[in-house]
């Protein structure tokens, strides 16, 4: 008879997803998904299997985390104000110790290229963040707040793609004057 898991399998996904996070998929070593996670061996491989599926699982609570979040900031009130709030929310991030970027964008750079699993969850993901944000352009359009008469999914799709060149910036330099000039260009489009 199998042992019962003694072990919170969530909290154990968002110890990983910190870990490849910080590190990165080929940087972090079996060992330190162990030291962090506090599995065995033989508990790590009997519940995700491999390192490889660790790392998807890990990606995929990042995901729903941040569509969560990203939908709870665009979704409730001023829709203008919720846009705005996803992007400030960068600047906000990048000034936080321990900033690590956008995992999504991370794991686009060093895995999609030649990871089929992880470059269709990055493809999802970007799907994801261009439809919620043209349901919120669409209801700012309906409400008064987004002032274009742009199509909501062309300029989503803009502001899909301007999305990881913020968080690249923000990574590589916290400089949050810098990246609010692009948020002032979002707005000059909301408004146009």
């Amino acid at each position: 008879m199998a042992r019962p898991q003694e072990f919170d399998k969530q909290q154990v996904l968002n110890k990983a997803m910190k870990l490849f996070w910080q590190k990165g998929f080929v940087a972090t070593s079996l060992s330190d998904l162990l030291a962090a996670t506090g599995l065995s061996k033989s508990s790590l491989y009997a519940t995700f299997g491999s390192k490889h599926e660790l790392m998807l699982s890990a990606f995929d609570n990042y995901r729903a985390e941040r569509e969560a979040e990203m939908r709870r900031v665009t979704g409730d009130g001023n829709a203008r104000a919720g846009i705005l709030a996803f992007f400030e929310k960068i600047v906000e991030d990048a000034r936080a110790e321990g900033f690590e970027g956008c995992m999504s964008i991370n794991e686009a750079v060093e895995l999609a290229p030649h990871d089929p699993e992880v470059r269709e969850r990055v493809r999802q993901d970007f799907a994801t963040i261009e439809t919620i944000l043209a349901t919120a352009i669409a209801r700012g359009q309906t409400d008064g707040s987004v002032a274009t008469r742009r199509p909501p999914n062309e300029l989503a799709r803009l502001l899909t793609i301007l999305f990881p060149g913020m968080q690249v910036m923000a990574r590589s330099f916290a400089d949050g004057d810098f990246l609010r000039t692009a948020i002032r260009q979002i707005e000059i489009l909301l408004d146009s």
